[in-house]
């Protein structure tokens, strides 16, 4: 020990010479072996240090040789899927190995156990399971139980019935479906038929909901007619109206001939399968061309009887109840000739036509139904929505207690509220219809949640192929870059912002490699996320005080923590969070952000009150009012805030809005209290022209734009030197050869294609006077405000003005 002291590289560095000449004069050394090897590699007393060390002519020499680095590809043992509560002879069929094996490594995994393990022995322990994979060379990841799948991918959805045998059928009233453009007679036919005045009652004449209604005709036949709105705005409910019907009538005005909404039902019709009947309305008006008609219908695929063709046409007058008869007598011949029939036995079928809560009786429907009696105690799901059916009313709006096919009903007592267009079946019972909610609410998850996943899959695929370039471009070089397993130099410093910072640790490679990419897929801007540190293996005290000096949450994926570095992290207040599947971890970093996430006040309304009466009390010396109230919702807690309303006035003037009354009256009393808060009650009946109200409230609010308008335009004829005091400035001699120059406007010189100057006049004069205004025509002085351009003949001198524009919405709300 004291000979190395002695020949330490220091002291030789300092008394090499003198070293030498005693080493020599002792023969420690003979003259071959110093040619051999240089002087530094023989000063040492340890034959291991003597191996280890190198000349720096050595390093140099084996540093040129150096190759580029070169990667196997990695292998591993087979991965099979275990879950919680197995038997050993579930983990045997995993292994697919035989039961003897699995005795055999229970007894190495379990050594402190005096079970007497048999085939259908559950082992509870999940740390034995894991113990029995490795033990027989395999890799292990967690797996549902495959009958939880199984139970899973059953169907609890509900169907339709499969079709009634020939012997059930019974005859049932067509449903006519009543097509056309807006306008055209569809509502009035319709009142003509059933001896009614509907149109009277439709505000701005226009039909805006879906109505359905059964008809008892003069020849004791009954059908039911749906009618459609025709205005554009309204292509959603006609499409309903098509695909529940069995026959379409199409209103074609006389006069109007086929307009875009005509074409619009043709399409509709023919994609639902329906046949069309053709009614010439307006034939009791002068101008009527019913041939024209005739041929503009033969244009869009619909050729009449008269034509050559298959399709009835009918020239009719709804308002004159002209000819009706014969267009009753086509739809039943037609009616016959389809051979309706229904099954008025077993679970009820039928379509939505219309969904609304009214504020008196609740969620309600209008349903079609198509198949079976619905009676009140059945239970129905539609779409998303679901109930028992507690009232049903007739198109009249009386009650009934059976709805046979065919038949239009209201229906009372929807729990969900369903969707115009949603298919109506019949179930069991409530337990039922819970069990399809749940199912079809699941499969809806399932669907976005398929959509989400092919969106991330493409980013992280776009990422992975990112990152696999830059790690070929690395390794090309020879070289990669050493993962750290300390601190970096750097700390994270707090800058307020909201931070998550993550210490990952992993089995192997690949893991943590595949929790990076997901990792660099992170994109949310409220929370920032860092990575301090990664690495393979146990959690380690080291991984503590990187955790610690950047207050990280520390992800064990597949890996122990041993019980000292537990302890350690516990005392240091360390999260260590321990995950088996990738999934979990996953959505556990996402627990962490959604919980940093900065909260934000929203209002909860916790309680409700209708005020009785007002009351006044006494206050000291003066009388204050009391609002006598009952609670109708909730509760009213003391240390709450509250809110008084009075109609809809409170809320209209918080905002500044602008209160829309579609179909509902306006109370004297509410009026003049919005007057008197200067808010606008703007009442339509008519859809479109709310619509067009709302876009003329959107231009009025856009902002104006400074555009430029030239007024006047002038060519300069000759400069001239005037004087101003003690000093000489320019002025043009010009001609207006376009509109008007303003004194007052903004000018502009311009020589060639190049602006030399842009601002005011200091002085516009017509032979000798100040003038305001220069004419076409008329010659001028302009003198400019800045002295010091230089004015040549033949420069454009343009007069303009900067203008305020408005614009008007770009929006489009399809007519």
């Amino acid at each position: 020990m004291y000979r190395s002291v002695l020949f330490s590289r220091l002291f030789v560095r300092q008394y090499k010479n003198d070293l030498t000449q005693i080493l020599e004069s002792r023969k420690c050394f003979s003259n071959d072996f110093y040619n051999k090897k240089s002087f530094m590699r023989q000063i040492s007393t340890s034959r291991i240090t003597l191996k280890k060390r190198k000349s720096i002519e050595e390093r140099h020499i084996e540093n040129q040789g150096r190759r580029v680095i070169r990667y196997s590809p990695k292998a591993g043992s087979e991965v099979v899927g275990i879950w919680k509560n197995m038997t050993v002879k579930e983990i045997s069929d995993v292994l697919q190995k035989d039961v003897e094996h699995i005795y055999n490594a229970l007894q190495f995994a379990d050594k402190n156990s005096e079970v007497v393990y048999k085939e259908d022995t559950v082992i509870h322990n999940p740390q034995i399971v894991r113990d029995v994979v490795k033990i027989s060379g395999y890799r292990f990841k967690i797996v549902p139980r495959p009958d939880e799948e199984k139970d899973e991918e059953i169907d609890r959805d509900a169907y339709p019935a499969p079709p009634a045998p020939a012997e059930a059928l019974r005859p049932r009233p067509p449903v006519v479906c009543v097509m056309g453009h807006v306008d055209h007679g569809k509502t009035t036919l319709l009142d003509s038929l059933r001896d009614t005045s509907v149109v009277d009652s439709e505000f701005g004449g226009i039909t805006q909901h879906i109505g359905a209604f059964e008809v008892k005709l003069s020849s004791g036949d009954r059908v039911t007619f749906l009618d459609t709105p025709g205005h554009a705005a309204f292509t959603a409910m006609r499409s309903r109206g098509a695909r529940g019907a069995d026959i379409v009538v199409l209103v074609v005005a006389g006069d109007d001939g086929v307009m875009e909404q005509t074409v619009e039902s043709v399409r509709m019709a023919r994609e639902a399968d329906v046949p069309i009947l053709v009614a010439i309305n307006k034939m009791d008006k002068p101008g009527v061309d019913i041939e024209r008609t005739l041929h503009s219908l033969a244009q869009h695929g619909i050729v009449c009887e008269a034509l050559g063709g298959d399709v009835q046409a009918i020239p009719i007058s709804a308002l004159k109840k002209q000819n009706l008869d014969t267009l009753v007598e086509a739809l039943i011949l037609q009616a016959q000739l389809m051979e309706l029939k229904a099954d008025p036995g077993g679970p009820v079928e039928g379509v939505v036509i219309e969904a609304l809560v009214d504020p008196r009786t609740g969620k309600q429907a209008t349903v079609l139904v198509q198949r079976g009696c619905l009676r009140r105690g059945a239970v129905l799901v539609a779409g998303q929505g679901w109930g028992k059916v507690r009232l049903l009313q007739t198109s009249e709006g009386l009650p009934t207690d059976v709805a046979a096919p065919s038949t239009p009903v209201r229906v009372l007592g929807w729990r969900e509220m369903p969707s115009a267009g949603d298919y109506v079946i019949e179930v069991d019972s409530e337990k039922r219809a819970n069990e399809v909610m749940r199912w079809r609410s699941n499969q809806r998850m399932k669907e976005k949640q398929a959509v989400d996943s092919e969106a991330i899959s493409v980013k992280e695929i776009s990422h992975r192929e990112e990152y696999q370039r830059q790690l070929a471009a690395k390794r090309a070089l020879g070289r990669m870059k050493t993962r750290q397993q300390g601190p970096r130099q750097k700390m994270i410093q707090d800058d307020g912002h909201p931070a998550l910072h993550v210490l990952v640790k992993g089995d192997v490679d690949g893991s943590v490699e595949a929790l990076l990419d997901i990792l660099e897929t992170y994109d949310e801007s409220r929370v920032k996320m860092e990575l301090v540190h990664f690495g393979i293996g146990q959690v380690t005290p080291g991984d503590i005080e990187i955790a610690e000096a950047f207050g990280a949450v520390i992800y064990a994926f597949n890996v122990e923590v041993p019980p000292s570095v537990a302890v350690e992290a516990k005392n240091n207040n360390i999260q260590i969070k321990r995950h088996n599947v990738i999934y979990k971890l996953v959505d556990d970093i996402k627990d962490e952000i959604s919980a940093r996430i900065p909260t934000t006040l929203t209002e909860e309304v916790v309680g409700e009150a209708n005020v009785l009466q007002q009351f006044l009390v006494g206050e000291g010396r003066r009388r204050v009012p009391v609002a006598g109230c009952r609670c109708v919702r909730g509760v009213l807690q003391r240390a709450a805030l509250y809110r008084l309303i009075r109609g809809q006035e409170i809320i209209a003037e918080a905002f500044g809005a602008v209160i829309y009354a579609f179909n509902v009256e306006v109370p004297p009393s509410v009026a003049v209290e919005a007057k008197n808060n200067n808010i606008q009650i703007k009442r339509h009946n008519v859809i479109y022209k709310l619509v067009d109200d709302i876009k003329d409230e959107i231009s009025a609010r856009i902002p104006t734009t400074l555009t430029e308008e030239v007024v006047g335009e002038a060519n300069v004829l000759q400069q001239f030197l005037v004087g101003e005091g003690r000093r000489r400035v320019p002025v043009a001699g010009c001609r207006c050869v376009r509109g008007v120059l303003q004194r007052a406007a903004l000018y502009r010189l311009i020589r060639g294609q190049e602006i030399v100057y842009e601002g005011k006049l200091a002085s516009m004069k017509h032979l000798k006077d100040e003038v305001t205004t220069i004419k076409r025509d008329m010659e001028c002085g302009l003198r400019l405000e800045d002295p010091s351009i230089t004015i040549q003949p033949g420069d454009t001198i343009q007069c303009y003005k900067m203008v305020e524009e408005t614009h008007t919405t770009s929006w489009d709300p399809g007519f």
